[in-house]
């Protein structure tokens, strides 16, 4: 693995305390993602996410049901984050994202977890929802390499961010893996809430690229750095497959690694909708890995 990470650089050069600072003013009047709600978190407002002012999580342990490359023998050390700035109603965590079931912990006691889950035996650090966390996140960052943290920190995400908070993790994210949920504003605005979804991913996956480039696997088989993309195929080609690949393919790149999942169930207010109420069909699955092999993809699939 690799033995420095850029985020040690970042600290050892003091950038990553600019980053900090940077991000800590975003929770007075909070732009932390599109939604740019502009509540004051530090006073107790709430806004579209519903996350205050501390941070809190609903588990921290090593999984190993995460993509092969991020697991290998030891696991990916994954941090769950309450609270989501999506509203998608097929959420298949929605307790922990919309009900916000988790523990108040500080940004000293998540650099203990994080280095708790090192000393584990865990490849990387796996921040799942982190997005309107960053600041308490990334403030635990310097304790964190303090007490000898080393590993690749992954930005495990639902791909609605800010374009400038992402350019702003550059150099401090070794590893992106956004979802990429659908590709039409219609269906982001029924089932995300957010209907400028479709063009915000996109962008923000451009980025997320262009620091990280396609991702990286070393010899033993471990993601060291890039870009892992996921998409869940819904029910009916609602998730715009089709669409989704070929923008990979022609706008990020063909060596892209994309996770094509199959696991989506009908849950939290899902049933409410004929046409999600029910799991995909094995031609459904079998059509969506025809078009990214159409697209000329082939990696994080069969």
């Amino acid at each position: 693995m690799n033995a420095n990470p850029s985020y040690i650089n970042l600290y050892r050069t003091g950038e990553l305390r600019k980053r900090i600072t940077s991000l800590n003013n975003m929770l007075g009047k909070c732009e932390l993602c599109p939604r740019l709600c502009q509540v004051n978190r530090l006073q107790g407002e709430l806004g579209f996410c519903r996350a205050g002012a501390q941070l809190q999580i609903s588990s921290a342990f090593p999984h190993f049901g995460e993509e092969a490359p991020l697991v290998g023998t030891g696991g990916s050390g994954t941090i769950f984050f309450t609270h989501c700035n999506l509203r998608c109603l097929f959420c298949q965590n929605y307790d922990i994202s919309h009900q916000g079931n988790g523990e108040t912990i500080s940004s000293e006691q998540l650099a203990h977890i994080m280095h708790t889950l090192q000393e584990r035996g865990c490849h990387n650090i796996n921040l799942v929802t982190p997005t309107h966390y960053l600041p308490q996140i990334i403030a635990a960052l310097p304790s964190a390499i303090d007490g000898g943290l080393h590993i690749p920190l992954v930005y495990n995400c639902g791909g609605y961010e800010s374009l400038e908070i992402i350019k702003l993790l550059d150099g401090i994210i070794d590893i992106y893996m956004p979802d990429v949920k659908c590709a039409d504003r219609g269906v982001a605005e029924q089932y995300t809430q957010a209907p400028d979804y479709p063009e915000v991913v996109k962008g923000v996956v451009k980025e997320m690229h262009r620091q990280a480039g396609d991702l990286h696997i070393n010899e033993g088989g471990m993601a060291e750095r890039g870009l892992l993309i996921r998409h869940l195929v819904m029910p009916q080609g609602l998730a715009g497959t089709r669409d989704i690949m070929h923008f990979i393919a022609s706008e990020i790149s063909c060596n892209s690694y994309v996770n094509i999942m199959n696991q989506y169930r009908p849950e939290y207010k899902s049933c409410n909708f004929p046409e999600l109420n029910r799991a995909i069909t094995r031609r459904e699955y079998d059509e969506a890995i025809a078009c990214a092999h159409a697209e000329g993809l082939s990696k994080g699939f069969s």
